[in-house]
């Protein structure tokens, strides 16, 4: 019985189409989808190559938080455990952590740390400009 009422039952599916309808203004779009405005492309382009980032004095530290340092240690090692090119010399390691570890200590690490600044504006640094203090040289009273 509760076949029955089930087949009885309009879905409302048999009325819809089966591909979305293109309308018609959409149809000359594609037609009409030529680079036409090739030089207007290339005077955006040359103004900015000739734009260069202005270098102002900096209003961060130039120490590297914990969590910047979690964060690119982190995001390393899973580019070394997924086969990314290792920056340092490997003395038998096989941790990614390690590797990753390895190469901070070492200023290798490719990647800037962008700061955003509470009014909008921000800072880029590169890993190997910031002073990197690990804590356990705190802890231990290195």
């Amino acid at each position: 019985m509760a076949d029955d009422d089930y087949d009885d039952m309009d879905m409302g599916y048999e009325d819809e189409p089966l591909e979305p309808e293109i309308e018609e203004g959409a149809e000359e779009d594609v037609d009409n989808n030529k680079n036409d405005d090739v030089a207007g492309d290339a005077v955006d382009t040359e103004d900015k190559e000739e734009e260069q980032p202005v270098e102002r004095p900096r209003k961060t530290s130039k120490y590297m938080t914990k969590y910047e340092r979690a964060r690119i240690l982190g995001t390393r090692a899973v580019q070394i455990s997924m086969n990314a090119p290792v920056m340092v010399e490997l003395e038998g390691e096989t941790d990614p952590l390690e590797i990753a570890m390895k190469e901070l200590r070492e200023r290798k690490i490719p990647f800037t740390i962008r700061r955003y600044l509470p009014d909008g504006s921000y800072e880029d640094w590169g890993v190997d400009e910031l002073i990197v203090e690990d804590s356990w040289k705190r802890q231990v009273g290195v």
